[in-house]
């Protein structure tokens, strides 16, 4: 794969999203992270994508890297870059389709909390989480925080930011914040399994439920929101679908209206 800003890729119900800078360890420039935006509103206008996976390339790297984080030249150009950074994050979790986070790699910085904005995470054995933030002299921006205490938890997030240790995948996975956990020949599988499920739901039930998830879980809870989402999906045609396969006992056909 050619080396350059995040390359998108659609077909059907799936968006792939693939960073390719193996070479600086994909870590991310400025132009990338434009690119990103840009993509994420690209895959929002596209209704008949369901699920989004994030991916990294990370061929002919010795010890493969999903991604480094924030690429750190662009803290020279302009100290207020983490800020910015904030921004890819906070739209990433936003996502209208389901998002998955094919994790291939050790992950620092900044890009751990793209993991974190993804709804799952396929994470394979052998690999490294790091976040250096205090390390580095810098208090993280708000949302990151709140991303790592509602996915870590409080005390292995003071252990994440206070200690700034490299902490293997094994170590983590009684936190769940992955899906699955799987050795390399296990991985694509694991992920194609995971779109396979996901793309089978009923596309609107799907988008509204994690949005509503997300909100109560950013401390955003709206009763009203809640209950006209649940009303829009008992009159949708998905529903009724979904009764009549039941019924049949077959593979339901959802249309998402």
């Amino acid at each position: 794969m050619t080396e350059g800003t995040p390359l998108l890729n659609i077909s059907g119900a799936v968006a792939t999203l693939t960073l390719r800078r193996p070479s600086l360890r994909n870590s991310l420039t400025d132009d990338d992270l434009n690119t990103l935006l840009d993509h994420f509103e690209a895959i929002n206008r596209n209704t008949a994508v369901q699920v989004m996976v994030l991916r990294a390339d990370t061929t002919e790297q010795k010890q493969a890297v999903f991604s480094a984080g924030y690429n750190v030249v662009g803290f020279d150009k302009d100290p207020m870059a983490p800020l910015f950074f904030e921004k890819i994050p906070e739209a990433l979790e936003r996502l209208r389709p389901v998002t998955i986070c094919a994790l291939n790699g050790s992950v620092y910085g900044g890009a751990t909390d793209l993991v974190l904005a993804c709804d799952f995470t396929v994470a394979q054995r052998g690999h490294i989480w790091r976040m250096p933030a205090a390390a580095l002299g810098l208090h993280y921006y708000p949302s990151g925080l709140r991303r790592y205490v509602s996915r870590f938890g409080l005390q292995a997030s003071k252990r994440a930011f206070l200690l700034g240790q490299s902490m293997p995948y094994e170590a983590l996975d009684s936190l769940g914040i992955f899906e699955t956990l799987v050795e390399g020949d296990e991985f694509e599988t694991a992920v194609q399994n995971l779109v396979i499920t996901l793309s089978s739901m009923a596309p609107l039930a799907l988008a509204s439920t994690k949005k509503s998830l997300n909100e109560i879980a950013a401390g955003l809870y709206s009763e009203p929101a809640l209950k006209e989402r649940a009303r829009h999906s008992v009159h949708s045609q998905d529903f009724a679908e979904g009764r009549a396969a039941f019924a049949e006992r077959r593979a339901p056909k959802f249309t998402g209206t």
